[in-house]
């Protein structure tokens, strides 16, 4: 039968300390244009969603959306982290 605490040591060999590492917070950086677009959008559907909107609202709805598609766009278009094309 193998022995699984031979192989504990490996799996835990580096320490999780619950930080993100420089990588993930570059990349959560790259990403921040595209993630406050969001929030914009989810923010202007949260306060359509008890009253049927006017048409400044529906013009407020097709900026956030706009802003968020434009987002994904120039981020989907950035070269990725690390120089790799």
């Amino acid at each position: 039968m193998l022995s699984i605490a031979a192989l504990q040591a490996v799996v835990t060999a580096v320490p999780f300390d619950g930080e993100p590492s420089d990588a993930e917070l570059d990349a959560i950086e790259q990403e921040l244009p595209l993630i406050l677009a969001e929030v914009d959008l989810l923010d202007v559907q949260i306060a359509l969603l008890d009253r049927v909107p006017s048409e400044l609202d529906t013009r407020r709805l097709r900026r956030a959306r706009r802003r968020m598609l434009e987002a994904r766009r120039e981020l989907s278009n950035r070269a990725p982290l690390g120089g790799a094309a």
